[in-house]
């Protein structure tokens, strides 16, 4: 039986309550993609002393407060399909912003530093005109105001990244209101529902994200294998069902592949 859930809104702490609850009903593992992994690290610690698997997913835990990381793709290969993406539309000498979730989301943190390593080697002449990521707190209004306001504060702007599911549907909106589309180059990550309207209208040309129903997929087999002690620390690969054998890097942290690019 899988319970599947979450807080409505970006708050570590509503996290925390709920997986209190789930501590308090027994169940064999949990699986979370956390909003903070220092914050609820300690709610992870109490599961796992209470003999139940956690299964950190999509965005990593502390390393000492989970069993294991169902990851999408490696850091690596998101942040340079990202750049990729960027510099065939925008040009090897892009000027851009980044619009972010939450400043304390590990996923994202990585993601932005891989982004910033590879440019530096492959891109050197892009530049990032702001080094404090745009704030979205992953509310859609949020992410539509931080965007439009950005278009106008930088006038020399060429590309922007609106790195997560929610940020990007909602710096599209701005980008389209904007009628500036043919000017500046969105991308991010998403799923693909979310843009088939930004897509067919042509605000955004290509978007990145891993296959999201193999990643919910790859999640649940394995929180159940862990809770069976059928997935070990330490295991070279995982079989999972019909995605067949996933690498597993440095013995807990599963991968489901490499980026897909949507257009």
């Amino acid at each position: 039986e899988v319970v599947f859930d979450g807080p409505p809104k970006n708050d570590v702490q509503l996290q925390v309550q709920m997986l209190e609850t789930w501590i308090a009903k027994g169940y064999d593992a949990i699986a979370v993609a956390p909003n903070d992994p220092d914050a609820i690290a300690p709610v992870l610690e109490k599961a796992r002393k209470r003999g139940i698997k956690v299964i950190a997913w999509d965005a990593d835990a502390k390393k000492e407060a989970r069993d294991f990381f169902v990851n999408q793709c490696t850091a690596a290969s998101v942040a340079q399909t990202l750049m990729d993406v960027m510099a065939e539309g925008a040009g090897p000498e892009a000027k851009y912003i980044i619009v972010t979730g939450s400043l304390t989301a590990a996923n994202q943190n990585i993601w932005m530093a891989e982004m910033e390593k590879y440019r530096q080697g492959k891109y050197p002449n892009m530049k990032n005109l702001s080094e404090t990521p745009k704030v979205s707190e992953e509310d859609p209004a949020l992410a539509t105001q931080v965007t439009a306001d950005s278009l106008k504060a930088y006038p020399d702007l060429q590309g922007i990244f609106a790195i997560t599911s929610v940020a990007l549907p909602g710096a599209s909106e701005a980008l389209r209101k904007s009628g500036m589309a043919d000017k500046v180059l969105l991308t991010g990550l998403t799923t693909p529902n979310s843009m088939k309207v930004y897509i067919a209208d042509g605000t955004v040309k290509k978007f990145v994200l891993c296959n999201p129903v193999d990643l919910g997929y790859l999640a649940v087999h394995a929180a159940v294998a862990a809770a069976k002690d059928e997935l070990k620390p330490g295991a070279a690969t995982f079989k999972a069902g019909r995605l067949g054998d996933r690498t597993i890097l440095d013995g807990d942290q599963v991968v489901l592949g490499d980026p897909i690019v949507f257009s």
